[in-house]
C-alpha cells in the first residue's frame, strides 16, 4: 500500500486532541451515531510508520477487522469514537498510545493508518422483558419459553442432530450481558447436541434466518449452581439463526 503524502507528520489543519492523537477526515461518513468505548466495530484499515512502510493492511488482505473498542491500542480506542459509519480518517497517533518503542514484531514510534468505520456494532441491551417471559411467549412442556422477534424463511427447522449457524446475545434476568457473538463481530457455529438442552430443544423450533427470544429455566441452562465461569438460574437469549448444515 502507498503510503500517503503526509506519512511523515499531521498537517497543520489536522484535528487534534488533548491526549496528542491527531486526524483529518478523508471521505465523510453518515449521519449517525459514533461508537463508545466498550462497542465493537468493523474496518477497513492500512498502518505505516512514520518512513512510509506499509507494516499491517486489511485492504491488502482483502478482509476487513472485527474488533472491540477496549481491546486495541489507545489511539485507536479514541480515534475511531470520532468516527461514524462510513467514513473514512487518517490517524498520525503518537507512540504512547501505539506500541511505544516497539518490539516483538510491533513498529515503534508515531503511527499513521487510513481507517474506514464500516459498521458499528453496539453492545446489545438488556430486554425490557428479561426479568420474566411475557404472557404472549410461546411454553414448552419443558417449560422453555420463547416468542419471535423476526420470522424466517421457508419451513426447513434444525434436528438435534444438525449443525447451525448463529448469533446470539446472553443476559441473565438483572440485565447482565454475559456473552454475544454480536459484540464480537463473529456468528458461531455448532451442533445442536453440544450446548445446554434450552438451546437444543430451542433453535429446533425455529426456521433460517429466524430471531427468536428464549427464556431458559435454570435446569435446561447451566442449573442453580453452575461450573465456574458460567451464570446461574434462569437465561435470557436472543439467537439468529443464520444457517443450517452451511
Amino acid at each position: 500500500m502507498k503510503a500517503p503524502d503526509n506519512v511523515g507528520a499531521a498537517p497543520e489543519g489536522a484535528e487534534k486532541t488533548g491526549s496528542g492523537l491527531a486526524s483529518m477526515v478523508l471521505t465523510m461518513g453518515n449521519s449517525g451515531e459514533k461508537p463508545g468505548a466498550q462497542d465493537t466495530v468493523t474496518v477497513h484499515y492500512s498502518g505505516w510508520t512514520t518512513d512510509g512502510a506499509c507494516f499491517d493492511s486489511s485492504v491488502k488482505r482483502g478482509e476487513p477487522a472485527t474488533f472491540p473498542l477496549n481491546g486495541v491500542i489507545g489511539g485507536w480506542t479514541e480515534g475511531l469514537q470520532l468516527m461514524v459509519e462510513g467514513e473514512k480518517r487518517r490517524f498520525w497517533i503518537p507512540e504512547d498510545l501505539a506500541y511505544g518503542k516497539g518490539g516483538g514484531g510491533r513498529p515503534g514510534g508515531m503511527l499513521v493508518f487510513d481507517v474506514e468505520l464500516l459498521k458499528i456494532l453496539a453492545i446489545p441491551k438488556a430486554p425490557a422483558d428479561v426479568a420474566v417471559a411475557p404472557p404472549e411467549a410461546e411454553v414448552t412442556s419443558t417449560g422453555l419459553a420463547s416468542k419471535v422477534l423476526e420470522p424466517g424463511q421457508g419451513s426447513e427447522q434444525p434436528s438435534a442432530s444438525d449443525q447451525v449457524k448463529v448469533h446470539y446475545s446472553g443476559w441473565t434476568t438483572d440485565g447482565e450481558l454475559f456473552d454475544s457473538s454480536v459484540v464480537r463481530g463473529e456468528p458461531v457455529t455448532f451442533g445442536l447436541g453440544q450446548v445446554i438442552p434450552g438451546w437444543t430443544e430451542g433453535l429446533q423450533l425455529m426456521t433460517k434466518g429466524e430471531t427468536r427470544r428464549f427464556w431458559i429455566p435454570a435446569e435446561l441452562a447451566y442449573g442453580v449452581n453452575p461450573p465456574p465461569g458460567a451464570p446461574a438460574g434462569m437465561l435470557v437469549f436472543d439467537v439468529e439463526l443464520m444457517g443450517i448444515n452451511e
